[in-house]
């Protein structure tokens, strides 16, 4: 399968060499970035041609299939041109940065008849998370009552803003959850705590996202992006008569100078480096067989309406509605 990829920054780029040196049977054949020079120092990586401009590389003849890791605002239109020219897409979270704009994506897609849109929630191939969701489905522990996440990083740029918590770190959680629960979220709130003195002054760093569900189920995510220590994700689901936890990464604990420790995992690339690639290989397996079977463009609007509530919710300290219609037949096969 040929792919053209739109975005060469640091998941483009690992995106590229995965496309190239893990995945089978894919071939990235065409790139394009704004910064040109960006561009082709990454097609080199695949031998890749560098075409000037997003909407050239979905309309390429050769380009069969488009994987988009540009800036989150950029995604919906790109997504919709590809939607458009009939092609499959694969797009980083999130799916959009406005639910207006996710509205527009599933609507288009429904037009065109067919699924072509996945959308990067790589947590749903992480080994622990799909074990969370067998014992959940099974029945484990019960019928689950709440739900315990935390989503630490050691630091975070002054870019980071402190809309992006809720918008490009919790919708990890808001997407994983659905998926965990197989139900939607009713309702946002976000309690904000003492910040920490290790943030740039414009970030408002940790804040606490409340969420519930249809039938009730309390979750309550912590979102705390300078902790220092490491990259940290954390999830429990509490039901009624036990509970799951997600397992830390597999490693050695070392006894030495009077104490037992293991190494705290420092990045997300390390943490779910596996799991990008099971998702990859899933979705170009996907693609080939006739239609992505991955996180659908329905998964990507319902979490942009729920981080676009949370931000709501940080800003004027009211609970929040979350107003999501109801779920088009279109995309019914599966759980959330």
């Amino acid at each position: 399968m040929k792919i053209g990829l739109i975005g060469t920054g640091w998941i483009g780029e690992e995106h590229v060499k995965r496309l190239t040196g893990t995945i089978s049977g894919a071939e990235v054949v065409a790139v394009s970035d704004i910064d040109a020079e960006r561009a082709a120092a990454v097609a080199a990586i695949a031998g890749a041609r560098v075409v000037d401009g997003a909407e050239k590389l979905v309309d390429d003849p050769e380009v069969e299939a488009v994987v988009v890791t540009s800036w989150g605002p950029a995604h919906a239109e790109q997504v919709l041109a590809c939607i458009a020219a009939g092609k499959p897409v694969f797009c980083e979270k999130p799916l959009t940065t406005e639910a207006a704009d996710g509205l527009r994506v599933i609507e288009a897609e429904q037009a065109h008849g067919k699924r072509l849109v996945q959308v990067g929630f790589m947590r749903r191939y992480d080994p622990g998370y799909r074990q969370m969701k067998a014992v959940l489905d099974a029945g484990g522990v019960g019928a689950p009552l709440m739900a315990h996440c935390v989503h630490r990083n050691p630091d975070s740029p002054e870019s980071y803003h402190s809309d992006k918590p809720m918008v490009d770190t919790a919708v990890h959680e808001i997407d994983a959850l659905r998926w965990l629960l197989g139900e939607e979220f009713t309702s946002a709130q976000v309690i904000v705590p003492r910040s920490t003195a290790n943030r740039f002054p414009d970030l408002v760093d940790p804040q606490i996202l409340l969420l519930e569900t249809a039938s009730g189920v309390r979750v309550d995510v912590e979102v705390f992006v300078n902790c220092r220590y490491g990259y940290d994700i954390q999830c429990e689901v509490v039901g009624e008569t036990g509970t799951v936890r997600l397992p830390d990464p597999a490693a050695p604990l070392v006894r030495s100078g009077g104490r037992a420790s293991y190494a705290v995992v420092q990045d997300f690339p390390s943490r779910f480096a596996d799991a990008f690639d099971v998702e990859l290989q899933a979705w170009v397996d996907s693609v080939r067989a006739g239609a992505p079977a991955g996180p659908s463009a329905w998964d990507g609007y319902a979490a942009t309406v729920v981080t676009n509530a949370a931000v709501e919710a940080r800003r004027t300290g009211a609970v929040v509605p979350i107003d999501l219609p109801e779920r088009p037949a279109f995309y019914r096969e599966g759980a959330p």
